[in-house]
């Protein structure tokens, strides 16, 4: 296929955290806040005159000062950050929002933090509880939380509008975003998809990366082409995959995937299109903040939420959407020493394998997974049994 015009400058924005966008906002007065997990509600971080930053490690090569401060034994994607933080690569931050959720994460930040990492004078971190289940008495919680440690300390430290009108504003913006993200996902549905996994993964990753706001005309353009993108006659991939798990910060693992011959069709891991990239609906009979709180517990896939109704709902869900995007297989990954993908995957490799029927790849990867012959191995060989599976059903038809 023609490349995506904008292709390059959506990667070009991925090579470091305080790209040119990020430096642009700040430029114009904006305050800049790390963002480390999918369980603070991204309205709450977009609203007018702030902007939210995936705090990532692109390019991670040695991770010892990391691991010196957080053992070998905890997360890779933590200690890399950390690495990058030590480094000075987040001095640009105003502050960083974090949920009481992943010990290893706010073991990071802490170090972050108590290590004085970043001298800007009103820098600032906060951390709060956030949910282990989903019902009403959760929510009071977490909408209580948020109002504490999200939304007061931006209007107290740096005088951020935190009204229903400003939350309403920045909830349109999310769900502009998330309305081109989704309709450009959509042609993964295709037989022969005129976008790639990989393609869709560098979008959708940027619109965690930068201000929302500077990626809409882009994102409207890469839209528009794809309308009239002509795929090759030929398929380049000799199967169909859902990606599960944890974080996927770096696109190269999905572009492994599918030069191993597994197109990536459906995105269902942390800070990915689904369900992160699903519209809130807001009605104007209850707070903005209650709603924005209900619409994210209801969205939440974490394996942090631990009870039965929640884990049966993940792998319904994960069922859906491998029949709504014809996947062949699904791949479970996790970043080594991730604790509540680690039990997940486990599980899940042989629920939806032998409960729903779905061949099913489980994979413990590093961090960095740069060009793994390990990886593109197993994939291959992944790839390879679906292709004798398919054959074997066609015998006996």
């Amino acid at each position: 296929m023609k490349d995506l015009a904008n292709l390059y400058y959506f990667e070009k924005l991925l090579e470091e955290v305080n790209n040119d966008l990020v430096r642009q906002a700040q430029a114009k007065g904006d305050i800049a806040i790390g963002a480390v997990c999918f369980q603070i509600p991204e309205p709450l971080i977009n609203l007018p005159g702030s902007f939210s930053v995936r705090l990532r490690a692109p390019r991670t090569g040695s991770i010892e000062m990391g691991t010196y401060y957080m053992s070998s034994m905890l997360c890779e994607g933590c200690r890399a950050i950390l690495e990058r933080a030590i480094e000075g690569g987040f001095n640009f931050l105003d502050c960083i929002i974090a949920p009481d959720a992943c010990a290893q994460m706010n073991r990071c930040v802490e170090n972050i933090e108590r290590q004085h990492l970043i001298e800007k004078e009103k820098f600032f971190v906060e951390y709060s509880d956030v949910p282990m289940k989903n019902d009403e008495t959760a929510l009071r919680h977490f909408v209580k939380q948020m109002r504490l440690h999200v939304l007061e300390p931006l209007n107290n430290i740096y005088g951020i509008d935190i009204s229903d009108d400003a939350l309403r504003k920045s909830v349109e913006l999310q769900n502009k975003i998330s309305r081109l993200i989704r309709s450009i996902g959509d042609y993964r549905k295709e037989e022969n998809p005129r976008i790639t996994g990989y393609e869709f993964a560098v979008l959708c990753l940027a619109t965690y990366c930068c201000p929302k706001e500077a990626l809409i005309e882009k994102l409207e353009e890469t839209l528009e082409e794809l309308k009239t993108r002509e795929p090759d006659k030929k398929c380049n991939y000799r199967a169909r995959v859902v990606m599960v798990g944890s974080e996927i910060d770096n696109p190269e693992l999905i572009k492994l995937a599918e030069e191993a011959g597994a197109l990536v069709v459906a995105d269902r891991f942390c800070f990915g299109s689904l369900p992160g990239r699903d519209e809130i609906i807001l009605n104007d009979t209850e707070d903005v903040l209650t709603q924005i709180c209900r619409q994210y517990m209801k969205w939440g896939q974490c394996p942090r939420f631990m009870n039965t109704e929640k884990i049966i709902e993940r792998q319904e869900y994960v069922d859906a959407i491998a029949k709504e995007y014809k996947a062949d297989g699904l791949i479970y990954q996790q970043i080594k020493f991730c604790d509540y993908w680690g039990y997940e995957r486990a599980s899940a490799f042989h629920v939806m394998k032998e409960k729903y029927g779905y061949p099913v790849l489980s994979i413990d990867r590093p961090y960095a997974v740069g060009t793994s012959g390990q990886l593109r191995t197993r994939i291959q060989a992944f790839v390879e049994s679906l292709e004798i599976k398919r054959i074997n059903a066609g015998r006996k038809l």
